[in-house]
């Protein structure tokens, strides 16, 4: 099946259990077409339609809770119950049980795809290897949350950059433009419940943002609150493309409460799945880091091998199958991340150029 058909197929499944954004939808094809990186951000289901048959052996190993749609796009930072300042994973719609080499080799080729755009420098040899050295630590030390206090100096200077300022965060919050039609009432419900006080008069505006997800719904609320800004948001969370997929209508639960409660994590206290609706706070520092946002001065092998690092600290939420993953491991042979990895960027590769094609 070709990326255009799998694409309209997939898009139409995704309209079958939630409202789709028209405008949105045609800017995230536009995005797609622009580098292979951004492509392979956009299209998890595709990923998922040709990683059985691409990587036979890397798909029947052992399975945990898994992101899915990992890259090195999907980390931020927000703040724990404590006030701490924590760094991981930041976005978990597509998370499903699957091998855990899925997430592996998905960072491992983002990195692969993220240098041609400027976005990485690093070797991709080196990136590989970054990524297996913290997954091991991190399975070997049973994970730890990064709190960016005491430790990891490095990474709390690079995740506090001057595109993270508040000064322009809100600057870019207050350039939305307000929406005027109503939302679901899951939505509002679920925006309201959030905010700290009831009845506190707020702007509702429309963020685009991500790109997996881009071309669905999503709400910001933002409200004066004792002497600053504050802002939430809400989006649906819905059935991962893993489903689609697979061709199985059959399972439809949805595993983002699952992972986020069981991984090893400094929660965010804001993070709520309520109904069919995922909220979180949105501040300087509790976003999505892009890699543009990331000083020009950095450790990349550093970076990578705690992406590496905090995969397992997701994976280790599974608790017994990870017995099983630190076997499977050890019967690899040396380079085979690096191998499952180009084949994956190859796949993307096509696609993204026959995508070019046709846009």
């Amino acid at each position: 099946m070709k990326i255009g058909k799998a694409t309209k197929k997939y898009e139409s499944w995704l309209a079958e259990r939630t409202d789709l954004i028209r405008a949105d939808l045609d800017l995230k094809h536009r995005l797609m077409a622009k580098d292979p990186f951004l492509f392979l951000r956009g299209t998890f289901y595709r990923w998922m339609q040709v990683w059985a048959d691409t990587l036979p052996d890397e798909s029947t190993a052992p399975e945990v809770l898994a992101v899915g749609d990992l890259h090195v796009e999907n980390f931020g930072t927000w703040r724990d119950i404590e006030g701490r300042l924590i760094w991981g994973i930041n976005d978990f719609d597509e998370s499903y049980p699957l091998p855990y080499t899925i997430d592996l080799v998905r960072l491992a080729a983002s990195a692969n795809l993220a240098v041609p755009s400027k976005k990485l420098t690093i070797k991709f040899e080196d990136a590989c290897q970054s990524i297996l050295t913290g997954y091991v630590q991190g399975l070997r030390t049973g994970g730890e949350p990064f709190v960016l206090e005491e430790k990891h100096d490095w990474l709390r200077d690079a995740a506090t950059g001057q595109l993270r300022d508040p000064t322009h965060f809100w600057a870019k919050v207050d350039a939305l433009a307000p929406i005027r039609a109503s939302m679901p009432k899951g939505a509002k419900k679920a925006l309201e419940g959030s905010l700290p006080e009831p009845d506190l008069p707020y702007r509702l505006t429309h963020r685009v943002s991500g790109l997996g997800s881009l071309g669905r719904e999503r709400f910001m609320a933002v409200a004066d609150w004792d002497g600053g800004k504050i802002a939430r948001e809400t989006k649906p969370v819905i059935s991962s493309a893993c489903l689609w997929a697979n061709n199985d209508d059959g399972y439809k639960q949805i595993f983002y409460e699952n992972i986020i409660t069981y991984a090893k994590r400094a929660p965010d206290p804001f993070l709520k799945v309520r109904g069919r609706w995922i909220v979180r706070r949105l501040a300087p520092l509790c976003t999505r880091i892009e890699l543009t946002m990331l000083p020009k001065k950095r450790d990349e092998k550093h970076l990578l091998q705690a992406m590496g690092f905090e995969t397992a600290n997701i994976h280790v939420g599974s608790g017994a199958a990870i017995k099983a993953v630190r076997r499977d491991l050890t019967r690899r042979k040396s380079g085979w991340l690096n191998s499952a990895a180009e084949k994956m960027t190859e796949s993307v590769i096509e696609d993204w150029e026959e995508w070019r094609r046709r846009a």
